[in-house]
C-alpha cells in the first residue's frame, strides 16, 4: 500500500453533516426526458438524475433521488415511532409452505423458486404471512398485546404491466406494518392510531391527499383504506363529494343516481321491432328515449361455468370487480355461448323468459320499467319491470357517473384520477387462524390475535410530490421532501472571493441546521448550473457571483413561483434560514 496518489485523481469532498459540495458527485441530469416516459414524474425523476431505469419495472435509485427517499422515510419511521410501533426487518425470501397455509402461494404476482435442496421458495411481495407466523411463537398471553411491528423491505411483484417510472414497479420499497390485538375493539384501536399516524406522515410531507374506503383485494380481511393523491398519473379513480363529506374508490363507490318520468308501466312487455339496432346509443336514438330508461345486458361466464346475466342502466357501465364480489372470477360470454342460452346475439338480450341463467340486477334496475332486449334479433321489450316479468339478485354492480349525487350529502360527485400512496387493512383473524397465532386470554382460553396490516410507498409518496409539485422547468419539491434545502450556485472559481464567501456560507447555513448543496463546479457554465437548480427543484436556490461582493445584494430564489428576493450580506445566513422557515 501506499499514501501517494496518481496526478489528478480526487474523490469529492466529504459531507458537512447533510450538506455537500458538487464537485466530483454523480448528478447526470438530462436534456430531454426517455421517449416512453408519459408520467410527469417520470420524466423528470429520469431527468433530474434522481434514478435510472435497469429494466422494465427495475429502477435504481442514484444519490439526490435517495436523500429524498431517506427524507420520507424518516417522516414515516418518527411517525410510526410516535405510535409505538416497534422497527424490525423481515427476509425477502419465504418458505412457500408458510404462504400455502394461507391459500395464497401460486398468486399471479408472486415470483416463485427452489433453492438447491428443491423446496419451494417465494419472494416476498407482502409480509402478512411471515408476521403471523413470527406472531406465532412470540406471543402467548393476553399481556402481551396490543403490539404494532414494522419494517423498511423490499417487496417484489411480477407486474405483468410496469409503468408510469416508479408508480408501477417490480421491485420497491415499502413501509408495512402491523397490529397484533386481543379482539375488534383492539383492533379499531390500533387502526385508527395508524390512520392518525398516515394522516401527520402525508400532511408533513406536503402532500394533497385524500383517505377513502376502498376493496380489501387480495389482502382480505373485515375492511379497508386506501390514502390517495389526486394526479392526471394515477392509476385509480375515485368519487368524492366537494364538502369531504364522502370519498370511496370507484370499486366501491356509490351513488344516488337520477330518476327519469318512468310513466305508467304498461300492463305487460311490449315488444317492438329494432332492426339492425345493437348498442344504447342506437336504441337511444332508435326510440328517442333517455339511456336511464333502457336496460343493458351483460353476460359473462364464471369459473364454475355459471352463466350470468348482468343488467345496469343504459348510461352506466358494469363494474367488473363489484360484480366480482357477487358472482366470483367470470370471463366474457362467447358469442356461441350467447347464442345457446339466449337464443339471439348480442344487442337483443334480455331477462324475461330466461332459464338456467343467473341474473343480477343493478338497484337502479330495480325502480320503474325499462326497455330490454327481447332474445329474438332485431326485437325489444318496452315496459319490463323487475319483480314481475323477471326475478333477479339485486346488487350494486355499476361504477358511479360524476355529478350524480353524494350518498352522505347529496352533493354532486366529483371522479378524480388518483395514485395510491398507502393504505390500511383491517385483516381480523384471516391470516393468524390458519397460521395458527393465538393467545391465552384472561380465563386461560385460546383466542385468535385480531390483525391490521398498513403500508405506505416510499416512492410513490415522492412520484405523486412531483405529480402535484412542477412546472414548465422542472419539479417543485414541498420542502420536507426536496433533497436538499438549499441549493447554492457558484458563478466563479472556488479559489474566488465569491468561492471564499460561497464557503463561509454553506458552513454557515449548515450549522443553521439546513442541508446545502454547493454547485462549485468548475467549467460548467452558469446558464447550465441555473437550468440544471431549477429542474432539480430545491425550495431555495443562492447565487453567489462577482457582483455579490463586496456589498451584495445576496440573490435568492424560491423555486414555487420562481419569485427573486434579494437579501442583505450582513446576517444572509439567518435570513435565509428565516426565509426557509415560512415556506
Amino acid at each position: 500500500m501506499t499514501d501517494s496518489a496518481p496526478d489528478g485523481w480526487r474523490m469529492p469532498s466529504s459531507p458537512l453533516r447533510g450538506s455537500v459540495r458538487l464537485s466530483g458527485r454523480l448528478w447526470p441530469t438530462l436534456r430531454d426526458a426517455p421517449a416512453d416516459a408519459e408520467a410527469i414524474s417520470h420524466k423528470l425523476m429520469v431527468r433530474a438524475g434522481l434514478v435510472r431505469q435497469l429494466a422494465s419495472g427495475l429502477y435504481s435509485f442514484l444519490p439526490f433521488g435517495l436523500r429524498s427517499l431517506e427524507r420520507i422515510i424518516r417522516i414515516i419511521r418518527e411517525e410510526m415511532d410516535r405510535i409505538g410501533a416497534q422497527e424490525l426487518l423481515l427476509p425477502v425470501m419465504h418458505p412457500a409452505e408458510i404462504w400455502e397455509a394461507t391459500g395464497r402461494y401460486g398468486l399471479d404476482e408472486q415470483f416463485r423458486l427452489q433453492d438447491r435442496g428443491g423446496r419451494a421458495m417465494v419472494l416476498g411481495m407482502t409480509h402478512e404471512e411471515i408476521i403471523t407466523w413470527h406472531a406465532a411463537r412470540e406471543l402467548r398471553s393476553y399481556r402481551d398485546l396490543p403490539q404494532s411491528w414494522y419494517q423498511f423491505q423490499t417487496k417484489l411483484r411480477d407486474e405483468p404491466r410496469p409503468k408510469s417510472g416508479i408508480l408501477r414497479v417490480r421491485e420497491f420499497i415499502m413501509k408495512d406494518s402491523y397490529s397484533m390485538d386481543r379482539d375488534v375493539a383492539g383492533l379499531e384501536a390500533s387502526y385508527a392510531a395508524h390512520a392518525g399516524a398516515y394522516s401527520r406522515i402525508f400532511d408533513r410531507a406536503g402532500l394533497v391527499w385524500y383517505m377513502v374506503e376502498s376493496d380489501v383485494g387480495m389482502m382480505g380481511g373485515m375492511g379497508a383504506h386506501e390514502y390517495m393523491a389526486p394526479s392526471t398519473a394515477g392509476e385509480d379513480t375515485i368519487a368524492r363529494s366537494p364538502g369531504g363529506a364522502y370519498a370511496a374508490n370507484v370499486e366501491l363507490a356509490v351513488s344516488v343516481a337520477g330518476e327519469p318520468d318512468f310513466g305508467d308501466a304498461p300492463a305487460a312487455p311490449e315488444p317492438f321491432d329494432t332492426p339492425g339496432i345493437g348498442t344504447i346509443d342506437e336504441l337511444a336514438a332508435f326510440t328517442g328515449l333517455s339511456p336511464r330508461m333502457l336496460a343493458k345486458s351483460v353476460v359473462v361466464v364464471t369459473d364454475d361455468g355459471t352463466p350470468v346475466l348482468a343488467l345496469v342502466r343504459g348510461e352506466h357501465t358494469l363494474h367488473e370487480k363489484k360484480l366480482a364480489h357477487v358472482v366470483g372470477r367470470h370471463r366474457p360470454a362467447q358469442p356461441d355461448e350467447i347464442r345457446e342460452w339466449f337464443g339471439a346475439s348480442p344487442g337483443s338480450l334480455g331477462p324475461v323468459g330466461v332459464e338456467g341463467v343467473r341474473i343480477v340486477a343493478d338497484p337502479t334496475i330495480a325502480r320503474g320499467h325499462h326497455v330490454t332486449g327481447a332474445n329474438r334479433d332485431g326485437v325489444h321489450l318496452r315496459g319490463v319491470v323487475l319483480g314481475r316479468d323477471f326475478q333477479a339478485e339485486v346488487a350494486d354492480i355499476r361504477e358511479v357517473l360524476e355529478g350524480e349525487g353524494c350518498p352522505v350529502s347529496g352533493e354532486p360527485l366529483i371522479l378524480e384520477p388518483v395514485i395510491e400512496i398507502g393504505n390500511i387493512f383491517k385483516l381480523g383473524t384471516k391470516y393468524s387462524g390458519p397460521l395458527g397465532a393465538t393467545y391465552l386470554d384472561q380465563e386461560g382460553r385460546e383466542q385468535p390475535i385480531v390483525m391490521g396490516s398498513y403500508g405506505i410507498g416510499p416512492a410513490r409518496v415522492l412520484a405523486a410530490a412531483i405529480e402535484q409539485g412542477n412546472d414548465e422547468a422542472g419539479i417543485v419539491w414541498p420542502k420536507a421532501l426536496a433533497p436538499f434545502d438549499v441549493h447554492m450556485v457558484l458563478v466563479g472559481d472556488a479559489g474566488s472571493p465569491q468561492g471564499e464567501y460561497a464557503e463561509r456560507l454553506f458552513t454557515e447555513l449548515t450549522g443553521l441546521g439546513l442541508e446545502v448543496l454547493l454547485d462549485d463546479r468548475a467549467g460548467t457554465k452558469p446558464g447550465e448550473k441555473f437550468v440544471e437548480a431549477e429542474l432539480l427543484g430545491c425550495p431555495v436556490r443562492v447565487t453567489i457571483g462577482k457582483r455579490t461582493l463586496p456589498d451584495g445584494p445576496l440573490e435568492v430564489q424560491v423555486r414555487r413561483g420562481r419569485e427573486r428576493r434579494d437579501v442583505p450580506l450582513d446576517g444572509a445566513a439567518a435570513a435565509i434560514r428565516e426565509l426557509w422557515d415560512s415556506l
